[in-house]
């Protein structure tokens, strides 16, 4: 066996334990998933129909439903379907959930994206500027307004910006609801608003991160021999200081990037964003059970993947695991 098959099998095998981990813990999640709906109070059946319903047509609606069955067997049968694509019918309009998870899954991807692109260039250039600037004016400016932006919850950043931005100015609206068949223009000034207030709220931890992570990659010997042979600030930081830092940058990118999808369900509510968190907020209401635990099964799987995404990163940019000694 030559010397690169020698270092790739121990990333091979750690990659492959992650994996591993991350199947079971959505594995895990789906069952707590379950459980939690199975076990909330009331019959869902009896509250679907109403109370007029009769006896024989509550019985008949559980029965439709698989609720008279065991707890085991409602649990394969709905795995069943999902891994074959079907998560079932709505139970507030019939419509299959597969379908409307379809068109709000698209949005909150959409403004997912539209956040991270905002956010990561703008996260790591300013922590980038804070460790090449450490300790002066710039670098106090930014660590206090970001603390100061970790400190305020999104729902909060959401309505100051919408105060200020839509009713008090008017430059953007309030409701982020793109329509039907938008152009990208407009999905891009309606989903300005909650965009933004995704990018302020993860702006601040990757941009912290990055700091600390170049800080500390700053404080090596190999650093501070590039600096004796009179190499300029700028050229350590991107050259010597960056490539040895990048796998806790990556890795942090790719956790608020899995939060920006995970984690929208407040913004998309304040905007009335047609999103999958607005979607489960109804369904939550509605007590529409099978919509609800196909979202949040579907924000596990992504959150889940996401990490793991940001395992495997981080592995493969990790220079002690790629070139050993």
């Amino acid at each position: 066996m030559n010397a690169p098959d020698a270092r790739r099998r121990p990333i091979l095998r750690m990659i492959a334990g992650r994996l591993g981990i991350g199947v079971f813990t959505l594995f895990v999640i789906s069952v707590l998933i379950f459980l939690a709906v199975s076990l909330l109070p009331g019959d869902i059946a009896q509250q679907v129909l109403g109370q007029s319903a009769t006896p024989e047509t509550v019985a008949a609606f559980r029965r439709e439903l698989g609720l008279d069955q065991p707890l085991a067997w409602r649990y394969l049968d709905w795995v069943g379907g999902v891994l074959s694509g079907d998560f079932g019918r709505s139970l507030a309009n019939g419509r299959p959930v597969a379908e409307l998870l379809a068109a709000r899954l698209g949005n909150t991807l959409f403004l997912a994206a539209y956040a991270a692109v905002i956010a990561v260039p703008l996260a790591v250039g300013l922590g980038l500027l804070a460790a090449l600037w450490r300790g002066s004016w710039f670098d106090r400016i930014a660590n206090v307004a970001t603390l100061s932006a970790i400190s305020f919850p999104e729902f909060f950043i959401a309505y100051i910006l919408m105060f200020w931005l839509s009713v008090r100015m008017g430059w953007f609206p309030s409701i982020a609801d793109p329509g039907a068949s938008p152009r990208l223009a407009e999905m891009l000034g309606r989903a300005f608003l909650p965009a933004i207030t995704l990018v302020l709220v993860v702006t601040a931890h990757m941009m912290r991160m990055t700091r600390a992570a170049v800080v500390n990659v700053l404080g090596a010997s190999y650093v501070t021999m590039a600096r004796l042979k009179g190499v300029s600030r700028w050229r350590v930081v991107t050259r010597h200081a960056l490539p040895n830092a990048l796998a806790p940058i990556v890795n942090v990118v790719a956790l608020n990037v899995a939060w920006l999808i995970t984690g929208v369900v407040i913004v998309e509510v304040v905007f009335v964003y047609p999103g999958l968190g607005q979607l489960m907020v109804d369904s939550v209401t509605n007590r529409d059970i099978p919509v609800v635990q196909a979202c949040a099964l579907i924000f596990a799987a992504v959150y889940i993947l996401l990490n793991l995404l940001a395992d495997v990163l981080a592995i493969a940019t990790n220079p002690r695991l790629l070139h050993p000694r």
